[in-house]
């Protein structure tokens, strides 16, 4: 298709809901594809073709009905709309061969039918979309530039062609004349396009970045990249490099991400995607700020650009990394499946302000084959500890050297075995016992389970949990016992989610959901995990309950055990926390060290020892509470 041609398509489409200004905005199926050949050098308007489209949804709004005419029983005889498009294609080559022409330009009377529509859907549906819908002409501003003082002109040309469109008018003389009118000796002054892919890449702090350009994309899957982010919003032109994934605290991905578009026009139509759906999840799409993103995304690490200086690469991160892994041990884990770009000039090792390991890094493959071989590796044993593999972005790269290289030094420890630190009398995020049924229990979940399995399982209702509001029920030995309870945000969003979630299969075997109250999560330990945090590695941060009245005795008035005979708190349930633990530590080893404190006969029971689940995930140096 050329960019500009004497024979134009001029193309027109509808959908199952909201048409006319909004259309696209309610995320329904189009239903009806209209286009008309206009030869520009002999002056002649063709034939109107007019063809209906089935959707997978056979539904149609009262709103649909009354401004097309259509009724469900003709959307129902009708082709599906990759058979619609490859007519479309035939219809068009045939015509233009009749002509002696073998160009054309593709003109819309909104953007709205290609942006917002047809590129969605066809995403969705995994259609490839004939080259012609990634170039058009917006007839509107074109009518605008060259009739700028002819307003009733574009009206007349909106109405006609519409009515015409779905047979509600008997003649369409008004609308040919407005066509030759406006496009026999016009030269279209600007060529719309629509990008083939997402072009990843990085952003400086010091570029300036327009604030109606950002958008805050919310209720994201954990495991989304940028091309994901980008698929999503179809249609639209994102800035190069203009996906950024937000981190949390912990520095895993929260689920939100920050978008930059070319420009306004296109941020205004990302809004008018609130709440469309990325697989079974719906997405929350609101304003944000130039400030936002380039907090998020903005970089001033020559390491990172170099490293990313490499186009059309795919960016793996892994966690987990020993920390005494070498490049070459990194390169054989991923094996010559996978092959990294440029050998270990490919890796990326994140690391503190001092030079120690995080045990993160970023690896580069030059095609999607090799990255998908290399996620095969997800979990599997490097040294002694699994490592987790999962899809990154070049935003992603440079979030997580800015984290990391601004986190102050650890100070060594105090050189007394035992250090005075103050008592939680409960855990922070153990819920107050309550009669209000908020909470649900899952039973029966796999023992492999683990906290991405049960947000996956909760679906769109993950939206609704409470800030930590995941309690991983354990055993007496400290493994999984197939229990869960799930606070949530009301009484309301517990029973939905026990109607609808219960006796739902999670790998193959069937759960069940009730409702309950904290009153009844009367169980003698729990495994609290932060929900917020993606499934693609569980939070470090544990906290195991305390036998009554036994550790807390560490930070009793005395400064050392000697001092004091045998001191009891009486409080039941106390915490203290204990940092830099050697990695093999075990509860022998915990009580070996308070020894000289007094237990109750009755209070070893509760004692809950820690499985190799979570020992292995307790790195030198990290928190753990008892």
């Amino acid at each position: 298709m050329a960019s500009h041609s004497d024979t134009l398509v001029v193309f027109f489409g509808a959908t199952a809901g909201a048409n006319g200004g909004k259309l696209g905005s309610d995320e329904r199926e189009i239903i009806l594809l209209v286009w008309q050949i206009v030869d520009l050098h002999e002056k002649k308007v063709g034939k109107l073709q007019r063809c209906l489209v089935k959707p997978d949804t056979l539904e149609l709004t009262d709103q649909c009905k009354e401004e097309t005419g259509l009724t469900l029983d003709e959307v129902v005889k009708a082709e599906p709309l990759d058979k619609v498009l490859q007519q479309f294609q035939q219809s068009v080559s045939s015509e233009l061969k009749c002509l002696g022409r073998s160009t054309y330009t593709l003109c819309v009377n909104s953007p709205l039918v290609i942006r917002q529509a047809l590129h969605p859907e066809a995403s969705k549906k995994n259609l490839v979309l004939p080259e012609c819908f990634f170039s058009f002409v917006d007839v509107r501003k074109e009518f605008h530039k060259c009739c700028p003082n002819a307003g009733p002109v574009v009206n007349l040309f909106t109405t006609e062609k519409t009515e015409h469109c779905f047979g509600t008018s008997g003649s369409n003389n008004a609308f040919n004349d407005a066509i030759l009118f406006l496009f026999l000796d016009h030269k279209f002054s600007s060529v719309e396009t629509v990008k083939y892919k997402f072009d990843s890449g990085t952003c400086s702090k010091t570029e300036p970045v327009d604030s109606e350009t950002v958008i805050r994309a919310r209720g994201l899957p954990w495991q989304s990249s940028d091309q994901d982010i980008a698929r999503f919003f179809k249609g639209l032109s994102i800035a190069k490099g203009g996906v950024a994934l937000c981190l949390n605290a912990q520095g895993r991905r929260n689920g939100e991400a920050l978008v930059r578009f070319v420009n306004s026009e296109h941020r205004d139509l990302a809004l008018e995607r609130h709440k469309h759906h990325m697989g079974s999840r719906y997405i929350e799409v609101y304003k944000a700020t130039g400030e936002e993103f380039l907090k998020i995304a903005g970089g001033t690490s020559n390491e990172v650009a170099q490293f990313l200086s490499k186009e059309n690469q795919v960016i793996i991160r892994m966690r987990g990394l020993p920390f005494t892994a070498t490049p070459q041990e990194v390169l054989s884990f991923l094996g010559p499946e996978s092959p990294v770009t440029d050998g270990a000039e490919g890796l990326l090792f994140v690391k503190y302000p001092d030079g120690r390991p995080t045990g993160d890094a970023f690896v580069l493959f030059s095609c999607e084959e090799y990255a998908q071989n290399a996620l095969k590796k997800h979990k599997q044993i490097l040294g002694k500890r699994y490592i987790e593999l999962f899809r990154s972005t070049a935003a992603e790269v440079q979030q997580v050297l800015n984290r990391y290289m601004s986190t102050p030094l650890i100070s060594t420890l105090p050189p007394s075995p035992i250090v005075p630190v103050p008592v939680l009398a409960t855990p922070p995020f153990l819920p107050a016992a309550s009669s209000t049924r908020d909470c649900v229990r899952l039973r029966g979940l796999p023992y492999t389970a683990g906290i991405e399995d049960i947000l996956e399982f909760m679906g769109e209702h993950t939206v609704d949990i409470k800030p930590h509001g995941v309690h991983m029920v354990l055993n007496q030995q400290g493994r999984p016992s197939g229990d869960a309870f799930i606070q949530m945000k009301s009484s309301d969003k517990a029973f939905m989610v026990a109607q609808k979630c219960h006796k739902k299969t999670m790998k193959d075997r069937y759960v069940e959901v009730f409702q309950c109250s904290t009153e009844e999560m009367s169980i003698p330990a729990f495994l609290l995990w932060d929900w917020s945090c993606p499934p693609v590695s569980p939070s470090t941060v544990s906290y195991f309950a305390a036998p009554p009245g036994a550790v807390a005795a560490a930070v009793a008035a005395q400064p050392h055990p000697a001092a004091a005979a045998s001191p009891v708190l009486p409080q039941h349930g106390a915490l203290v926390r204990m940092q830099g633990l050697p990695y093999n530590t075990g509860v022998k080893d915990i009580l070996s060290f308070f020894q000289g404190y007094q237990y109750a006969p009755d209070e070893y029971s509760s004692m809950v020892q820690m499985s190799e689940q979570a020992r292995s995930l307790i790195q030198p140096k990290e928190w753990l509470c008892l």
